[in-house]
């Protein structure tokens, strides 16, 4: 894709012959019950290993911690209290816009005026559950995509990145280019038994494609059938959504308006704002509180994003290079 930065449909740059829509997902956390089914049907269809012993974190009642090259979906368990909770009314309350984060001043009035509406909070209890399912991005400008030397990633005319495992030499460079950790070389897992290691390593199935980086391909085996992702098809409460990308972008503005109408107003969006810097992502989030909770970065930037200002500048600094050089030159013969 030679635009490195900004708004554009990704499945009409990657040049297809084929017409189909972007397709994505969204994942509506407030619906989310941390049933891990999204996870399990996603190891089962992918044929993932399981990473680590599966016990659980000291910090958390998750098992499996994060995305990571043998885990494509994650649910995050996160508790919090009645004042977190205020402060993140607070801070949903400020935001001008839905598509967080934005950019620059508003272009046009907000179309969600809630100035009429009651948004006295509803009675919560002393705590909350915020869980989330995390997946690959899939952004509209992909690091992973835009620095791999092999052209092991590619867009599929879904608009979704692929790793082709026959192709990728295991170098890493698409793990540093991506702005949110998604993706990962895997491993065998011998290091993580460490002290249990002929107790339990002996567990472990035999891992494929060791060393070869892997993430989410949106299942794209089975997008190739018409079928739906198997995350999605499997989350019992829908907080995994998919379909056209401009599609599930309308429900997601209309879900967080509505409950911005029932007093929840620390609900926001993440990943709709196609001005972010990296274009917008393919999976859109609804949020209740700041992404830095959900371990998500507030303002996602890829990095080839700078690419054309940092060549304009080497530019300058080469044209004057060689003035200088042709001042001194000439000024030597004189």
């Amino acid at each position: 894709m030679g635009q490195l930065s900004g708004p554009t449909d990704p499945t009409v740059d990657a040049h297809w012959e084929h017409n189909h829509p972007r397709q994505g997902f969204f994942t509506d956390t407030s619906i989310c019950i941390g049933c891990k089914a999204c996870e399990v049907a996603c190891k089962e269809w992918n044929h993932n290993p399981r990473d680590g012993n599966l016990e659980l974190l000291g910090s958390s009642y998750d098992n499996t911690g994060a995305l990571g090259a043998s885990t494509w979906r994650h649910v995050a368990f996160v508790e919090q209290g009645q004042e977190r909770i205020a402060e993140a009314r607070e801070s949903g309350r400020a935001l001008v816009n839905l598509g967080m984060p934005r950019i620059g001043p508003p272009s046009e009035p907000d179309p969600l005026d809630l100035s009429e509406v009651d948004t006295t909070p509803p009675d919560t209890p002393d705590f909350r559950w915020l869980m989330s399912s995390d997946v690959c991005k899939h952004c509209t400008h992909a690091g992973c995509l835009d620095v791999c030397p092999t052209g092991a990633l590619f867009r599929t005319e879904f608009g979704t990145v692929v790793v082709q495992d026959d192709v990728c030499n295991g170098c890493g460079t698409c793990v540093a280019g991506c702005p949110f950790g998604v993706i990962e070389r895997r491993s065998d897992g011998t290091a993580a038994v460490a002290a249990q290691r002929e107790e339990q390593h002996a567990e472990h199935p035999a891992v494929p494609n060791v060393g070869v980086a892997q993430k989410c391909t949106l299942c794209y085996d089975r997008l190739l059938t018409d079928e739906t992702p198997a995350c999605a098809k499997a989350c019992p409460t829908t907080s995994i959504k998919f379909g056209d990308h401009e599609d599930m972008v309308q429900t997601a503005r209309e879900r967080v308006a509505e409950l911005h109408a029932k007093g929840l107003t620390e609900a926001r969006l993440y990943g709709a704002n196609e001005l972010d810097g990296v274009g917008g992502t393919g999976s859109v989030f609804l949020l209740l509180d700041e992404p830095e909770v959900y371990g998500l970065p507030p303002d996602p930037r890829v990095p080839t994003a700078d690419l054309p200002r940092m060549y304009r500048r080497a530019g300058v600094a080469v044209a004057g290079m060689l003035a200088a050089a042709a001042v001194a030159f000439l000024g030597g013969r004189a």
